[in-house]
């Protein structure tokens, strides 16, 4: 009852003060809608913004990468000739080539040798290497549980080979089971053949790991060239 007084008694006062609260609150809502309205423009501009960027992480799996224009060892030699380090690099990285037998040879190639799977307890398992890339039948047997590491011998021929790399997927009944990839590395051509071991691994052990596996290992570039591609079988048992 107070309250209804203060108000009677006040009106003209008040009335412009309502009129400029009336003007504040309205101009604050104004702003608080603006507000919302910008929040929600930068909220859905940061969502896209993700979205996009996502989206580009994903292409980049699949993605080639851009090395540039591929040279010839001449050419290599003769770019930045004048810069002293440079060409103590170059020099150092292809070693005793002959550049009169692949200086003007643009495409470098990899030829794998041998390969070998190394383990404690017995010998090297040496892998015949088929024409086509495919052993008929089954490849190698390993003992479950035991150590090894794969051994292989490459020849590089006509130009630099850039990153040179391995992978290896391999499946159980149809589902992935494991993949590994490993950069090897950058190579220049010379009459001797490289070596390469891989870290060691383990094989799995128990009654659900024997058994018989498919696999796929690759051999590629960074320019995606692949120089050997091998699709085998291989089983994991309790003995050898």
């Amino acid at each position: 009852m107070s309250l209804a007084i203060g108000v009677a008694s006040s009106t003209s006062k008040n009335n412009k003060m309502g009129e400029n609260a009336d003007t504040c609150e309205s101009k604050r809502i104004e702003v608080e809608e603006s507000g919302d309205e910008e929040r929600t423009s930068l909220s859905r501009k940061m969502s896209e913004s993700s979205i996009a960027v996502t989206e580009d992480e994903d292409d980049d799996v699949d993605r080639k990468i851009e090395l540039g224009p591929q040279c010839t060892l001449k050419q290599q030699l003769e770019k930045d000739k004048d810069d002293e380090s440079l060409r103590r690099w170059k020099e150092q990285l292809l070693g005793t080539v002959d550049m009169n037998s692949v200086g003007e040879t643009m495409e470098p190639e990899v030829k794998i040798l041998s390969l070998a799977i190394q383990t404690g307890g017995r010998g090297d398992i040496v892998l015949p290497i088929p024409e086509n890339g495919n052993p008929n039948g089954l490849w190698f047997t390993l003992k479950e549980g035991s150590r090894y590491r794969l051994i292989f011998t490459f020849q590089v021929t006509n130009n630099i080979v850039s990153g040179l790399k391995y992978s290896n997927t391999v499946w159980k009944t149809g589902i992935k089971v494991d993949s590994a990839k490993e950069m090897i590395g950058t190579f220049s051509p010379q009459p001797e053949p490289y070596t390469h071991q891989m870290p060691e691994e383990t094989t799995p052990s128990g009654m659900f790991a024997r058994g018989a596996y498919s696999a796929r290992t690759k051999f590629l570039d960074d320019d995606n060239k692949l120089y050997l591609e091998i699709n085998y079988t291989f089983d994991i048992r309790k003995e050898w």
